[in-house]
């Protein structure tokens, strides 16, 4: 029997696989949460991951500063000032390889040409790097008593990887320490302008009318004077027997009560373009105050915006503390911040001779970048026309 032949056409067809993951791919996305294909589209901005897990490991160091601190950074050592930053050394003088690395000693030698006291290495005595090393006392959270450090050398050795000051306390210590008041300033300062703006342009974009033209003849005001002639005026204006705690609140205020006018105005412009829709005219009609229309309804139809205003809002609460110290209208010793450690960079003969005191503004400049560019991951992960 002769077999049938196949007409041309019939052959069954081969799934074309790229059709079949953008298919796939299309389906994913249209059954994803809103804040899914924002997670999406923020994985897909490499420097803003990488920022994000630098701020992460940054507010780690806010939580566990004193473990993760080699010393207690308000403990002068007068036989250490001014040491310049120990090297870590894997190759001994001898030429052995060491897997542990390790650091030479410290020693005070008098420089016969300017007749000063410098702290030099001291190659006759060495010391391993250790983790998980007992040292200086602290109450981790101001709660739980320990001496537990994660790195450090055995006594009398002495660890300085970042070099010491004109008091002789370490430096990296201090950086970790003042880490804990500059970012959480940011947060707390942010918190605060959230709260505020939210509601004040909320209600201005809501309710309009005259409340409207109040609170924003207030935002121009605001708005007209220069932001740092502000800050030294209110900073200025503060007790000087104030404690550090009540310091440190009244730059958050200050910082706050400055720094709600663009959000405001962000969200008034939200709410005046939203408050007409379906949802809102039924909660209306359901009831529903001024106050929670806003907080339930509108607010999250854009909340992924308004994480993004955020995030680059916090830049501006950390520079204004630092401007602040810095000038010495904000903290003051002995409390501890990267403003205040950058206070003691200010004069120049002191940075001819250390000039690692200005290690606090790579850390402010690093921090300002990772903030900056986390918030453009945010605004471009919470644009709706954004592609996933």
């Amino acid at each position: 029997m002769k077999r049938n032949k196949k007409s041309p056409g019939t052959e069954p067809l081969e799934p074309d696989l790229h059709v079949l993951d953008e298919a796939l791919a299309d389906n994913r996305i249209a059954r994803a949460s809103e804040w899914q294909l924002v997670r999406w589209k923020f994985a897909k901005h490499k420097l803003a991951v990488v920022s994000l897990f630098f701020l992460a490991l940054m507010y780690l160091g806010v939580i566990l500063a004193e473990f993760l601190s080699p010393y207690d950074p308000r403990q002068p050592q007068q036989a250490y000032m001014f040491a310049p930053p120990q090297a870590l050394h894997w190759v001994d003088k001898g030429g052995a390889f060491h897997l542990r690395p390790f650091v030479y000693g410290l020693k005070t030698v008098l420089d016969e040409t300017t007749l000063e006291r410098k702290v030099v290495p001291n190659e006759g005595k060495s010391y391993r790097l250790k983790f998980f090393v007992h040292g200086d006392g602290y109450k981790l959270w101001g709660l739980f008593p320990a001496d537990l450090h994660l790195a450090g050398v055995e006594s009398p050795g002495r660890l300085i990887l970042l070099g010491t000051d004109k008091m002789g306390r370490d430096m990296l210590s201090m950086i970790i320490y003042g880490s804990r008041v500059s970012l959480s300033i940011g947060l707390l300062g942010v918190a605060m302008s959230l709260l505020i703006g939210v509601t004040l342009g909320g209600l201005s974009g809501y309710v309009g009318g005259n409340v409207d033209i109040v609170i924003q003849r207030i935002i121009e005001f605001l708005r007209s004077i220069p932001s740092l002639p502000l800050w030294m005026a209110l900073s200025a204006a503060l007790p000087t027997n104030w404690t550090v705690m009540q310091t440190y609140f009244a730059i958050v205020l200050i910082l706050s009560l400055i720094g709600w006018t663009g959000l405001a105005r962000v969200v008034r412009g939200k709410f005046m373009a939203i408050k007409a829709e379906d949802f809102v005219m039924a909660a209306e009609l359901d009831g529903a105050r001024d106050l929670r229309v806003i907080f339930k309804y509108l607010l999250p139809s854009f909340m992924s915006y308004i994480i993004a205003n955020v995030s680059l809002s916090i830049p501006h609460m950390i520079l204004g503390e630092t401007s602040l110290s810095f000038i010495g209208l904000g903290l003051q010793a002995p409390a501890i911040s990267w403003g205040v450690l950058l206070k003691e960079a200010q004069s120049i003969s002191v940075l001819a001779t250390a000039p690692w005191l200005l290690l606090p503004g790579i850390f402010v400049i690093l921090t300002i970048l990772a903030f900056n560019f986390v918030g453009d991951g945010l605004r471009d992960a919470a644009d709706p026309y954004a592609k996933v």
